[in-house]
């Protein structure tokens, strides 16, 4: 049974930094691309940040470039997203997800993607 365990969300002020992990079992994602996307209350799931596999390219939202990186390590099935400089309006519950098997979708196509966790909730203070 393929699963995906986000951790690391939490409360911290505006200007402040937060690292979440994704963590899977189940199978590997070495050959896939793995990717965050959040969902903010009364809002519209949005990309954020992908991976297309180990030593791939990364995609980010317009929003978040230069400020969240996205990172994998393969040892340990993990990716990461590391968020620096938080505004409120990152305030969200941040999801991973993963490919169950490589496709033509966009990559920040939500439907590219099988696999999901269940969030973490981010909240940035002002």
């Amino acid at each position: 049974q393929v699963q995906l365990v986000e951790s690391g969300g939490g409360l911290v002020q505006a200007g402040g930094s937060l690292k979440l992990s994704c963590a899977a079992s189940g199978r590997t994602f070495s050959s896939n691309a793995m990717g965050w996307f959040r969902q903010a209350p009364g809002k519209e799931r949005e990309f954020v940040a992908a991976k297309t596999r180990i030593g791939g390219n990364t995609i980010y939202a317009d929003f978040v470039k230069g400020r969240f990186t996205i990172s994998r390590d393969n040892a340990k099935n993990t990716v990461y997203l590391q968020m620096n400089s938080l505004k409120p309006e990152d305030t969200a519950v941040y999801s991973c997800a993963a490919e169950e098997s490589r496709n033509s979708r966009s990559y920040s196509d939500y439907a590219r993607y099988g696999y999901w966790g269940q969030g973490t909730q981010v909240t940035v203070s002002s």
